[in-house]
């Protein structure tokens, strides 16, 4: 005969059934979608997460040749000394510059698998919407902390000034919040959220300080649609 579990202790079946129904709970919307579209339109689907791809390849072989890696700079370098003008009208392309000392292949994966389930759902315009409000909310917040300095909560030293600020991962973080809270996976939101607060007391870096805008930008965004679709099903309520 099989000796009973202790008391307290949960069972490995029984433990595998919890997180099987959670995750279902938090995503078996979402991936049914996302399976019908690709396969009813193939790489079609997601043009402009393949786009994106394309681009953060293609830029990083550019910054790493002789001859061109300036204008990599020059287009998409974004750093808290410029001008603001000259930041807004980089801020496009530095979606898509990336970091020449990260593994460039990792980043690929999280842009395809992120920005791909956000096209696949959201449509690409909100996708490329969300995914560039995140990274002015990044340039945005790395202004200020580097202004009011290291003496005040979130603020950074002046040696955050030569570090330059591109690449897609805040753009990454803040479309899997925002994702998340479209199709009320909370859990998954609010693990996001904290490992990015974790990630900020942890290692205290302009980067972590980037993404934790970005979530706060789309928040906040989520935040304002959900109230505005409310008022809107509450109008029709009325009406009818």
């Amino acid at each position: 005969m099989r000796e009973a579990a202790p008391a307290g202790t949960v069972s490995a079946p029984a433990a595998a059934g919890r997180l099987r129904r959670l995750a279902v709970a938090e995503w078996g919307t979402v991936f049914p979608d996302v399976w019908r579209r690709l396969r009813g339109s193939g790489p079609r689907a997601v043009p402009l997460t393949l786009v994106s791809c394309a681009g953060i390849l293609f830029l990083q072989l550019v910054q790493h040749s002789d001859g061109v890696s300036d204008w990599v700079e020059r287009l998409g370098g974004v750093y808290a000394t410029l001008p603001w003008w000259l930041a807004l009208l980089r801020t496009p392309l530095s979606l898509f510059v990336p970091d020449p000392s990260l593994p460039i292949w990792g980043l690929v994966v999280q842009v395809v698998v992120v920005f791909g389930i956000a096209e696949t759902t959201l449509g690409a315009r909100r996708t490329l919407g969300v995914a560039l409000l995140a990274t002015l909310a990044g340039t945005c917040f790395a202004r200020w902390s580097v202004w009011a300095g290291p003496g005040v909560l979130l603020g950074l030293a002046p040696q955050a000034l030569d570090v330059r600020d591109t690449g897609p991962s805040a753009a990454v973080v803040a479309l899997g919040v925002y994702a998340a809270c479209r199709y009320r996976a909370w859990c998954t939101a609010t693990a996001i959220a904290v490992a990015m607060i974790v990630e900020v007391v942890w290692v205290t870096n302009l980067a972590g300080y980037e993404h934790l805008a970005g979530v706060a930008a789309v928040l906040t965004l989520a935040a304002a649609e959900s109230r505005l679709r409310a008022r809107h099903h509450g109008s029709l309520r009325v009406r009818r």
